[in-house]
């Protein structure tokens, strides 16, 4: 049985929480896009030194952190000890990183669904992949789906959960061409294809659409009225958000 027809994305997802209201990847940020109305969010996971999944999108901590280097050198303990809201307030807070257990506990309490991008540190893909799935066997009632930029990440993923819901990332067609994004779609059974904004035309939507897939879209800065109202009229089906306040017609 195919599992193509599972989900059905919101039409606005919180992209790392509201990562332009709330310090990106942080409980804060999570429980903003929750508060403002939005049924789903999307973080990005990766492993610490004792391989615990931790919420944190860079390969480095030092652009959301006071500190520096890569999370696979520090245990926890040590992570959760890092300013995570400095960057955003200009200030010292007591914002931590979290561990991604504890946002999953934050959707089941608020019946928000979750997408789990897989963004691991260089040479951890694999143990990344698996320590998340440990912890996401254990919720089942809350919906989530997987994605990845990463091939290595994504084969882990669609061998390990063949009936999960996935999507490959694509910012570009240099390295990969739209019919082998459709080819490695369809050879791994997965659901959902996540373009970058600048790769939109409603030619590739068409093509997309033919294989049966859903379509997400990313920017790299938030989106406007407009921009999302072309990418719902050209067929996307959902938009990862950083600022939804002037888009409630869409959530």
């Amino acid at each position: 049985m195919t599992q193509k027809k599972r989900i059905k994305l919101p039409k606005l997802i919180g992209h790392r929480g509201l990562k332009d209201l709330c310090p990106e990847n942080t409980l804060e940020s999570f429980n903003k896009a929750f508060d403002i109305g939005l049924k789903y969010i999307e973080l990005d996971v990766k492993i610490s030194k004792d391989e615990i999944p931790i919420v944190l999108h860079d390969d480095s901590l030092e652009r959301t952190t006071n500190h520096f280097g890569l999370p696979t050198e520090y245990n926890y303990s040590e992570l959760r000890e890092l300013d995570a809201g400095a960057h955003f307030y200009n200030k010292k807070t007591n914002i931590i990183i979290p561990k991604l257990i504890d946002v999953l506990d934050l959707c089941k309490k608020r019946n928000g669904g979750l997408n789990i991008e897989l963004k691991p540190n260089k040479g951890f893909e694999i143990k990344n992949v698996r320590k998340i799935i440990e912890l996401t066997e254990n919720y089942k009632s809350t919906e989530i789906f997987f994605s990845s930029f990463d091939l290595a990440s994504f084969i882990e993923i669609s061998n390990e959960l063949p009936n999960s819901n996935r999507s490959f990332l694509i910012d570009t067609f240099k390295d990969y061409s739209l019919e082998q994004i459709i080819n490695l779609s369809s050879s791994y059974n997965s659901n959902i294809c996540g373009l970058s904004l600048s790769l939109l035309s409603q030619e590739i939507i068409n093509i997309i659409k033919k294989k049966d897939l859903l379509i997400t879209v990313y920017s790299d800065k938030n989106m406007n009225l407009q921009e999302v109202e072309e990418c719902f009229n050209i067929g996307v089906d959902s938009i990862f958000i950083d600022d939804p306040k002037n888009l409630s017609k869409y959530f």
